[in-house]
């Protein structure tokens, strides 16, 4: 089968022709429809973000058919359409027994410590292949496994309160989902901040607070909309040193900033009167739990979340159109989302 893969960090990927993946007894086949570009792919293939081993299909955001299922696997069929939880996890640990199964200690990231979705099929245990309903495309419930998912495990890690306002740094394909999740969560403001026109415009139509950070200060332009105040909730989504220290920055007392952008520089902050004084918090946000992807198949299904203009764009399963795509998202550029639909 065909599969784009990161063959050395800091080179662009390649098609490769490997072999079909073995099928065991508790494995499923999958068919691969859509598979998203995050922009976490960028930071594997640059090696911000360490992957092993080499090479690798790489690939996170990924929904299709299932082809084939091992013998001891019920409740899935050939045909089924899914979307797949990214973490392989063995459930028995003491993170996944207490509900952290991100942390379990022989846990596997699809399309970074094993073969991903960049490719024709995928093989992945059963369990992670969670029913996709008819009403959602495998493009929207692609995106949902990573970009949704982050999103929301981000706002829960920040324990949004009902009434409570938030901040979105980065109005992409994770802001536009924490945007409308911040909503549906019972935030009364939300404040969307990038410095791309057409992103705030897009952030905007699902009722977001445009705040363009190209024209001035966002922390300025944010405390002067709460009257001084700042907001409960800032989630960081870009991974820039600026805009995490603007995320600290914008909160009220008693605020919490929900790191999730990854970068490997470091971020200045003064301890007091960013930190100590308000008695502000600073937590890190790292992947999503399968329970929070049911929720928000649910959320899709019923129409509470809107993916239609997260989407933008599809390329085909071909090496030089999804490094082009990952060269402009490297430079903060290009589309909200794009699939690759093989």
């Amino acid at each position: 089968m065909k599969a784009v893969r990161l063959v050395k960090v800091g080179a662009p990927l390649e098609l490769q022709e490997i072999p079909l993946p073995e099928v065991g007894d508790n494995d499923v086949l999958v068919q691969v429809a859509a598979a998203g570009i995050c922009h976490s792919d960028v930071h594997y293939r640059a090696g911000v973000s360490p992957t092993r081993p080499l090479p690798v299909t790489l690939g996170h955001e990924v929904a299709g058919t299932v082809a084939s299922i091992g013998a001891k696997v019920s409740g899935l069929r050939p045909g089924d359409r899914v979307c797949l939880h990214y973490l392989a996890t063995c459930g028995k640990c003491q993170y996944c027994k207490a509900g952290h199964e991100q942390f379990c200690v022989s846990g596997q990231m699809i399309g970074k410590h094993r073969d991903g979705g960049y490719a024709e099929y995928i093989c992945v245990p059963a369990e992670s292949a969670l029913p996709l309903p008819d009403s959602v495309s495998f493009a929207h419930g692609a995106v949902m496994m990573c970009s949704s998912a982050t999103a929301l495990h981000a706002l829960r890690k920040g324990r949004l309160v009902a009434g409570e306002s938030v901040a979105v740094f980065g109005a992409g394909g994770l802001g536009i989902s924490a945007v409308q999740l911040a909503r549906l969560l019972g935030a009364l403001d939300v404040f969307a901040v990038d410095i791309k026109p057409a992103k705030l415009e897009l952030a905007a139509q699902y009722r977001a607070i445009p705040v363009n950070a190209s024209q001035s200060d966002p922390v300025e332009q944010i405390r002067r909309a709460t009257g001084g105040r700042g907001v409960d909730v800032a989630v960081e989504l870009i991974g820039l040193p600026q805009t995490m220290q603007q995320s600290v920055r914008s909160l009220a007392v008693l605020g919490r900033a929900v790191w999730v952008g990854i970068t490997s520089r470091p971020v200045s902050l003064n301890p007091y009167s960013d930190v100590l004084g308000p008695e502000a918090e600073i937590i890190g946000s790292d992947d999503h739990l399968v329970g929070e992807l049911r929720l928000l198949i649910e959320y899709a299904r019923r129409g509470q979340l809107d993916l239609s203009n997260v989407v933008t764009s599809s390329v085909a399963l071909d090496a030089n159109a999804i490094n082009n795509v990952m060269d402009k998202l490297e430079r903060f550029e290009g589309e909200v989302r794009t699939v690759i639909t093989p």
